[in-house]
């Protein structure tokens, strides 16, 4: 006697709703392939999202090259995106078939002690992100492949035409707004604005020095300028990099950091810069040591870049950072809460004061993402997306 199947909320047989074209990583170290997956519909809680964009950012390929671990592979990779809402799950109030959406890679469920004081970048949610499963389960999946369960990345999986997700994942954006740039709202601009904005309390006058101008550190440069830096150097040994800075608020450039620091005696009194922001694509203990070496008495070095996760031998000289009351701050997501800031940096868009367009050096396909990354790593893009009208 056949067994019965299983169903979710909606009444349906889980697992079987519709196919869709993806990227994934079937192992790390890896390159990412197009597949077709089989997803499952929203339940209570839950969209399904058309995307319309997704950003090429570097945390896929730390998933690709191993440097961050993930807990299950397959993988369906992408984590900055934008999309319409095609499907909404059973007693999901606020959503309907139509909405615009951001999706934001650290979820937020708006009700834990850090969602409470401002910080859902923080939020606890976000401690399982890295299993491709449910926030609340780590049994239950919404892709599959030949029926074995494949991982959403931070359970968005925006390298995908179709995806269900939480509505704790999902900041809703206005639709008389262009979507296609806002994906980049979802993870890269963000983070690198809130570094500067929030991690590093730019102040109106100070000197800033960005390591790492790619999608994250432009960002960073827009926000330093936005805030009032009077000098923002970035620094990059790529020369396309470092013109293209000069175009979204930097007003210096350096190949290195002994070039930087020769540029901030000038204008720092010999004092150093007030901020260093450390958003090299691969951060490694050496980068986050110079910065801490650079930076003034009481100035801040914000660690924004990820490295490999066991990196733990950053030098510093303990007497100097007491006796010169410096700082060093991790910045997740900027330090931001995306269902605040995600609105507010749209509107900034809307409005002209942040460049989003400019942002997009080239577009892929899906098939393209491999390339993508390939392009990324030969440092001819600051930001690439899927584009999935094209």
């Amino acid at each position: 006697m056949p067994r019965e199947p299983l169903y979710d909320d909606r009444r349906r047989p889980i697992g079987v709703d519709m196919k869709t074209h993806a990227s994934i990583l079937r192992n790390a170290p890896g390159s990412f392939e197009p597949v077709d997956l089989d997803l499952e519909g929203p339940r209570t809680g839950e969209l399904t999202v058309k995307l319309v964009a997704s950003g090429l950012c570097h945390s896929d390929d730390h998933m690709a090259t191993g440097d961050i671990p993930y807990g299950i592979y397959p993988l369906c990779g992408g984590h900055e995106g934008a999309g319409v809402v095609t499907e909404v799950g059973s007693h999901t109030p606020g959503w309907e078939v139509g909405d615009h959406v951001v999706f934001t890679f650290v979820p937020a469920c708006g009700r834990c002690r850090w969602c409470a004081e401002g910080k859902q970048n923080i939020c606890d949610l976000g401690a399982t992100m890295l299993n491709g499963a449910r926030f609340d389960d780590p049994t239950s999946f919404r892709m599959s492949l030949d029926g074995a369960p494949v991982g959403q990345m931070s359970g968005i999986s925006t390298f995908s035409e179709f995806t269900t997700v939480s509505v704790n994942s999902a900041v809703k954006v206005p639709k008389d707004v262009p979507l296609k740039p806002l994906c980049l709202l979802g993870c890269g601009v963000g983070t690198g604005w809130g570094s500067a904005v929030n991690a590093a309390d730019v102040r109106p006058g100070q000197t800033v020095i960005v390591m790492g101008v790619g999608g994250i550190g432009t960002s960073a440069v827009q926000g330093a300028a936005h805030a009032g830096a009077t000098t923002v150097i970035a620094v990059d040994p790529v020369p396309f990099k470092r013109e293209s800075a000069m175009e979204f608020g930097a007003t210096h450039a350096a190949a290195n950091m002994a070039e930087a620091l020769d540029m901030t005696r000038h204008v720092t009194n010999g004092q150093g810069p007030d901020a260093v922001i450390v958003t090299v694509g691969v951060t490694t203990a050496e980068h986050v040591g110079q910065a801490l070496a650079a930076v003034r008495k009481s100035g801040v070095v914000v660690a924004t870049g990820a490295g490999p996760a066991g990196v733990s031998d950053v030098p510093i000289n303990l007497l100097e950072l007491t006796m010169s009351q410096k700082r060093l701050v991790g910045a997740l997501f900027g330090q931001t809460s995306p269902f605040t800031s995600i609105p507010w940096l749209t509107q900034m868009y809307a409005a002209g004061r942040l460049k989003l367009n400019e942002m997009i050096t080239k577009t892929y396909t899906l098939d393209q993402v491999a390339q993508g990354y390939r392009d990324m790593h030969a440092g001819t893009i600051i930001r690439g997306i899927v584009d999935f009208e094209a």
